[in-house]
């Protein structure tokens, strides 16, 4: 029950912080399609519609997008301007999940055709997802938080490919790392000579952490690690399965991370039998 309350918690910060932080949304399909014929329509379509309305704080651009395509479909509009808002939508953070839920629930209200004429645009906007990728789309779907974009910076750290994802700088800075099977990163050690350390809450998959000279310990969604400074340690994915953890920097004084060596395969190999 604590762990359900404290993820409800992080999710409520992530949500907030997605709409303080959310990109100004721009549109130039106006001009460039009617600028010379309707210059007048273009301005209001572009400027006050997508760049006024659209970008008010008092929803998302995800859930703007969501009340937009129900509306459509409501409205039997299956043509290319619901292409269009499916693209768009899927550029706001709409899953597959979530479009395939909307278009069901909208079906018993806006009609059985409708909602087969918007399912056909919807799945070949999200075509790409259906292309075989070691199951990151789907894993993706597993979870609320982005995997992000590939870990490039720490990948010399890592056996394996990783992603990284920052979802808040604000207060408390946190990430959430997603970890291919079998990645994992380095033994490595969060100096810290007052406070610091770290704090992984599992949001997807099963993967493994463990600290020097203890058993490594299994992680499913929901659970979490407290990380002391100072302490030798690694974590990463099951051999069978993808991993995803926020990792929380515990703010302290004098902080360093120091890698070093690589968890041998021999070593991870063990776990998994």
């Amino acid at each position: 029950m604590k762990k359900m309350l404290f993820l409800g918690l992080i999710f409520s910060m992530v949500d907030i912080q997605f709409i303080m932080a959310q990109e100004k949304i721009t549109q130039t399909a106006g001009r460039v399609q009617l600028g010379e014929f309707a210059p007048e329509f273009a301005k209001i379509n572009d400027d006050i519609l997508f760049g006024e309305v659209w970008n008010r704080s008092g929803l998302s651009s995800h859930d703007r997008s969501m009340i937009t395509i129900a509306t459509l479909v409501g409205k039997g509009i299956v043509d290319s301007s619901l292409t269009h808002h499916l693209s768009f939508a899927k550029s706001n953070g709409v899953t597959r999940t979530e479009i395939a839920e909307l278009l069901t629930h909208v079906a018993f209200y806006a009609g059985w055709p409708n909602a087969w004429g918007a399912f056909r645009l919807a799945k070949d906007v999200w075509a790409e997802d259906e292309i075989s990728d070691n199951g990151k789309a789907a894993f993706q779907r597993e979870m609320i938080f982005p995997i992000g974009e590939p870990n490039t910076v720490y990948a010399k750290y890592f056996i394996g490919n990783s992603y990284l994802a920052p979802i808040s700088r604000e207060q408390v800075s946190f990430s959430n790392v997603t970890f291919e099977p079998r990645c994992r990163n380095n033994w490595h050690i969060h100096h810290a000579t007052k406070g610091g350390g770290q704090m992984l809450v599992c949001v997807a998959g099963r993967g493994w952490y463990q600290e020097e000279g203890k058993p490594a310990v299994q992680m499913s969604p929901g659970d979490v690690v407290h990380i002391p400074a100072n302490v030798k340690h690694w974590h990463g994915a099951a051999a069978d399965s993808w991993f995803a953890h926020l990792a929380f920097e515990i703010p302290g004084e004098n902080t360093s991370n120091e890698w070093l060596e690589a968890v041998t395969d021999e070593d991870y190999d063990k776990l998994e039998k």
